[in-house]
């Protein structure tokens, strides 16, 4: 009896570790409420940021490739409606280009004419820490000033984008 109860109980736990570490319908292994992995990444220019160390500041992260034309479709609206609106108003945007060397990162900077910071995202292991490495690469992960997920969004659908937008204004405030 007191086997059969265990067995049980390590196979509900079992069932429930695993399915913490499943990604959800979109492609996230992370949810809104959860504090966003920290990560260190290299920027384009060679600087390097922590995600720990913007705390204090609403911080957007814009997962991206430069094959991924959801993604060049989406970026002039980033950086019109997101990075022109709120960049002086203290919010921190950054671009986290999937697997890609610094050139082209470069490329994909200067051919969408955004002026907001790309990161290097070398193996997509900063990627891994939010989706499921096979899912799709256009998103977006809204963060609080105290380091939780506060908005996530996939693919460029105008209402989200919309919703995005309005979540920004709400926590520039």
């Amino acid at each position: 009896m007191q086997k059969t109860f265990l067995f049980i109980l390590l196979a509900v736990f079992t069932t429930t570790i695993i399915a913490q570490n499943q990604a959800d319908d979109r492609g996230y292994l992370v949810k809104v409420g959860d504090m966003a992995p920290d990560f260190e990444m290299e920027l384009t220019d060679g600087t390097k940021i922590k995600l720990s160390e913007l705390r204090g500041s609403v911080v957007m992260l814009q997962f991206t490739a430069s094959w991924c034309s959801v993604c060049r479709k989406e970026m002039p609206h980033i950086e019109k409606d997101i990075w022109q609106a709120y960049k002086d108003k203290g919010l921190k945007l950054y671009g986290v280009d999937r697997d890609e060397p610094v050139e082209k990162a470069l490329k994909m900077k200067e051919a969408t004419k955004i002026t907001y910071e790309l990161g290097l995202d070398p193996g997509a292991n900063i990627f891994g820490l939010f989706a499921d490495k096979k899912s799709g690469v256009t998103r977006n992960v809204l963060i609080d000033k105290e380091g939780k997920i506060i908005f996530l969004t996939r693919l460029f659908d105008k209402k989200e984008f919309k919703a995005l937008v309005k979540r920004i204004d709400e926590e520039m405030e």
